[in-house]
This record gives C-alpha cells, structure tokens and sequence, in this order.
C-alpha cells in the first residue's frame, strides 16, 4: 500500500449530468480517498442539482470555455496531487493507488489512455494504450487523455506558454501538458499498468467508457475534430515536441499520406450518409492499413 497522499479531483459538466452520480461514487469509493472535490460546469443543456452542492466545490458559468478551462480552474487546488476526468470516465477504486506507485517510479504525467502517434502532423494513425488497449506495465506514451494525474505544482508549467489565439478551445490542451512538461521540466507522459485480471487499477472501466462515451455529446464525435487535433499537433511539433516514435526504430517502413481522408469534412459527411459506401471505403482503409499504407 502506498503511502497516503492528498489529491483534489477536478470535474467538468457540460452536457452530460447522468454521468455525474456514477463519478463521484467511484471518485469517493477509491482506496485513497481525495481531499477535495471541484465540479467545472461550463454552460450546457442542464443546471447542477443543488444536491450535489454538498458534495463538492462548484463553479458554474454561463459560457462555454471548453476543455482548457479545466486546466485554470485546478489551480485551486491546494493539494500536492490533482486528478482531472472527463465526463465519461469512471475509475476503478484503486487508480489513485495505481498513479501515486507509478509516479514514484516514472515521474511524469499520467493518465488512463495514450496514444503514440505515427506522424508529426497527423492525430491519426496512433497507437492507443490504456483502458482500450491493456498494458501490464508502465508505459511511455506520446499524450494521455480521458484523465490526467500530476503534481499540482505542474501547473505553472502548463501555463508558462499560452496557446495561439486562434486555437481551438475544444482540443490541443493534452497535447500542451505533455509538450511543456517535456520542454521545461524533462518530464514525460506515462499509462499506469491496466492488468486485464484487475479492473480495480483502471482509469477507465471499459464498459461504462463505450457505454457512456460513444454518443453525439463527445468530441471526437464530431467531423470536423481531426482538423483540430491535428492542427494541435502540428503546431506543438513545430515548436519542439519530440514524440515516442523518434526514439524508436520503426519495425516496418510506412506511408502516411496528407492530412487522412477523415480530414476532409464535407467527403466525411457524405460518405456517411450512404451506409455501403461507408463500410467499403472503411474495408478499403483497413486493407491498407495492413500493409503500413495510411490514407
């Protein structure tokens, strides 16, 4: 059992209440207890029941800052620890005990899903590692996201370079945690184990993440979000983000073509709209993909 650490949870509401209840029972079920809990509401479709007042800090807004807002708001924290979730992350009860062993060991930030990318300019192809794709010890990753642990003081590091204002405000901050923490710290991102004999240790229960996870309130579920992430990418390449693949001979050679066809919104939508059509052109990309060929 590691030794007792104190960890504020930071929250975030938008458009997705249900999942609320489930959280805060797993958050305040987990084997280290947190000390603090914080709920950032950006404005969505509902209003936070006044119950849950007592059971958290919150702030409520009447704008919507997106993702990145989540990032300010945790420098209320006062804890050597934070945890950030997404709305549709539940933890099993041992992940605090999970990130404070493996931060011991690797210290760096973690988080219960990476990816290592394959290109310098484009999100996708990647290769994802966590709760979707189970590693049974700690493992290097490019980025971390669904959830991020880290030292509180971490922070001023995350803010020591603003993103262009042009950005996005939907997309790119886990690319940044990680791109300045490597650059002013010499810090990396890891994944904790996610043995697949202990569901306990996980940052995500798969289930509930698929379950809760694949609806229109996401994202990544939008057309037009791989233009922004990989726009985020380029940008924090551009300035020096050195990703996993660079240190690591490559097993086969590959082509990565463009920008990928899923950038190209308006044939996205299309290709949507006729299911065979669909299906065929995702066949054809899997065939390629085989092959190391990546449109």
């Amino acid at each position: 059992m590691v030794k007792q650490k104190e960890i504020t949870v930071i929250l975030n509401v938008f458009e997705r209440l249900n999942n609320l209840k489930i959280q805060l029972n797993a958050i305040n079920a987990q084997s280290i207890k947190p000390k603090e809990i914080l709920i950032w509401q950006n404005k969505g479709g509902f209003e936070i029941p006044k119950r849950y007042f007592s059971k958290a800090y919150i702030s409520c807004n009447n704008y919507n800052y997106g993702v990145w807002a989540r990032f300010a708001f945790a420098l209320n924290a006062k804890t050597e620890y934070v945890c950030i979730f997404d709305d549709d992350t539940i933890p099993g009860k041992k992940w605090f005990e999970n990130c404070l062993e493996t931060i011991k060991q690797n210290e760096g930030l973690l988080g219960t899903r990476g990816l290592r990318f394959k290109s310098k300019t484009r999100y996708s192809p990647n290769i994802c590692i966590g709760w979707d794709n189970p590693n049974i010890k700690t493992e290097k990753v490019d980025i971390v996201g669904h959830c991020w642990f880290f030292k509180r003081e971490w922070l001023s590091t995350f803010w020591r370079e603003l993103p262009p204002k042009n950005f996005s405000n939907i997309a790119g901050e886990d690319i940044h945690f990680s791109y300045t923490i490597q650059k002013y710290l010499g810090l990396e991102t890891f994944v904790p184990p996610h043995p697949p004999n202990d569901f306990d240790l996980w940052g995500s229960n798969p289930k509930l993440a698929h379950l809760l996870g694949n609806d229109n309130k996401g994202i990544s579920s939008k057309d037009d979000s791989i233009i922004r992430f990989n726009k985020a990418l380029k940008y924090y390449s551009s300035k020096g983000f050195k990703l996993y693949k660079e240190d690591i001979k490559p097993m086969k050679k590959e082509i990565i073509i463009g920008d990928g066809l899923s950038s190209f919104t308006p044939l996205k939508k299309n290709l949507k709209k006729n299911k065979r059509l669909y299906n065929f052109a995702n066949n054809l990309n899997n065939i390629l993909r085989k092959f190391g060929i990546y449109l």
